[in-house]
């Protein structure tokens, strides 16, 4: 089948990381990060505002003319666009270190860590006030012995992982909503998950000669990745101070020199005993390394929600060797099929959802001390699921965004598949999709099911509005049409 593709380079400065972004569609024209701009100017009503709206919108045209036919001065454009845009770069940046959790249960996780959570998140949210900026939380919840061959491979501990995973967003939706404030919108607080090993018994542990890569890593390549944070936050008690220890131990001159992180003790609880059964590895399931892994979804203004399923599919793909290559197949909801959904007017386009995607999956994944830049290849075929970007952030790791069509989408058409990643709500999803592989001759998906964010936690009606409202794209969009009436 005949197919054409554009190969197109990404470069975008976040807290002095590299990301894939909107640096140039197909055509070649600029598409940046402009979605806190847009919030803003689609609060309408405002001649200001109306007014900024006509200068921003003739300005970028200006910009599009002459990176078409200047071609050559495409960076120096493109980096006077973005600086222009956004104020993202002076976003505040930091680093949550959060120790052990005294036990496996969700109860047990939120009385350990809720103090803490709500004094970050209020420090954070008061540094945005009056802006419309978001600021950017990295939390890496420590888990011992992790990176130990009795936990290789990943699939033999990912239900307990995920249920963790969804205990921490979980606790974010619940103090955001308390607390309130927004997560994942402008003036609000990006928020991503990880799991690091602490362990001395596996710091000098290599899974492979391969650079490793999140969501698990160890406090070595946490501490010596390219993120430059503002604040390091850890917890006071004496667990939370050693693994704030040990990170500052792991730290390399290098990052060393170009780190400028403050290290800022919290509120915590009493110091806790933790059990020695935090993991215990699955031996009923079958123990097999997954390189290829699918999810799909719509994406539409990603949320927690999204975050807890694309992180859960990141898990289960298996460290690499360098002569492996690991690749995650995202199938993204086409355009046309979104048409009847409600507030359809806001929702995102095909482009800015599978970006905002490739941006979160970059960012729990891609630890690298070094910045590089992702390169980005499209290929459009004819027939189903031919639409497609490849982004490849290390050369032996990449990310495959397909739009689809239909219920199914590249899980029939794509026979070198692995496993599958479905939340209990679509478990079912999972069983159809093998039927249908099944028909065409193929072997079967591994099925992985993700646990749904509890958000009867919350302690009030308010509150449970509050988080519900913070993990439905649905309701995120009725609020932005509420925005743009006022």
């Amino acid at each position: 089948m005949a197919s054409s593709s554009q190969s197109e380079s990404c470069r975008v400065e976040d807290r002095g990381r590299c990301h894939p972004t909107r640096v140039a569609d197909s055509a070649g024209y600029p598409s940046l990060r402009w979605r806190w701009i847009r919030s803003v100017l689609q609060g309408g009503g405002s001649f200001g505002f109306s007014v900024v709206s006509w200068f921003l919108e003739f300005f970028v045209g200006l910009i599009s003319l002459h990176l078409t036919l200047n071609p050559s001065a495409r960076y120096c454009s493109l980096y006077i666009l973005h600086t222009m845009a956004s104020d993202h770069t002076n976003s505040p940046s930091a680093l949550l270190l959060l120790p052990p959790p005294p036990a496996f249960s969700f109860v047990q996780v939120k009385d350990a860590f809720q103090p803490s959570l709500v004094d970050v998140y209020t420090k954070l949210s008061n540094a945005l006030i009056g802006s419309n900026r978001t600021a950017v939380l990295d939390i890496a919840l420590a888990i011992p012995d992790l990176l130990s061959p009795a936990c290789q491979p990943r699939a033999r501990v990912f239900a307990q992982l995920q249920h963790y995973l969804s205990s921490v967003y979980t606790l974010v939706g619940v103090v955001c909503a308390t607390q309130n404030i927004e997560l994942d919108s402008p003036g609000g607080i990006d928020t991503r998950v990880v799991f690091i090993d602490a362990s001395e018994s596996t710091s000098a542990i290599q899974v492979s000669d391969s650079p490793r890569f999140g969501p698990i890593l160890d406090i070595q390549s946490l501490a010596n990745s390219g993120r430059c944070w503002d604040y390091v936050f850890y917890l006071s008690n004496t667990t939370g101070q050693n693994l704030a220890i040990s990170f500052t131990n792991s730290v390399g001159s290098q990052a060393r020199a170009g780190s400028a992180a403050s290290m800022q003790a919290i509120t915590s609880q009493p110091d806790w005993e933790i059990s020695d059964r935090l993991l215990i590895p699955d031996d009923q399931h079958p123990s097999t390394p997954y390189h290829s892994v699918v999810v799909g979804g719509t994406f539409d203004h990603l949320h927690v929600g999204h975050k807890l399923l694309l992180t859960a599919v990141a898990l289960v793909l298996e460290p690499l060797d360098r002569e492996q290559e690991g690749r995650l197949t995202i199938g993204v909801t086409g355009d046309a099929l979104l048409v009847n959904k409600k507030y359809a007017e806001f929702l995102e386009s095909w482009e800015e959802r599978w970006q905002s995607t490739a941006d979160f999956l970059t960012a729990i994944m891609d630890f690298s001390p070094e910045k590089k830049s992702p390169q980005i290849e499209r290929a459009f075929a004819p027939g189903p699921n031919g639409k497609t970007v490849l982004v490849r952030i290390q050369p032996n790791l990449s990310f495959e965004f397909v739009e689809i069509s239909d219920p199914f989408g590249p899980t029939i058409t794509e026979e070198k598949l692995g496993a599958i990643v479905v939340s209990k709500e679509t478990h079912s999803g999972g069983a159809a999709v093998n039927e249908e592989r099944v028909r065409k001759g193929w072997k079967g998906l591994a099925v992985f099911e993700v646990d749904i964010l509890q958000s009867g936690e919350a302690a009030t009606a308010t509150d449970l509005e509050g988080f519900e409202s913070k993990i439905s794209s649905t309701d995120i969009r009725r609020r932005r049409v509420h925005l743009a009436k006022v």
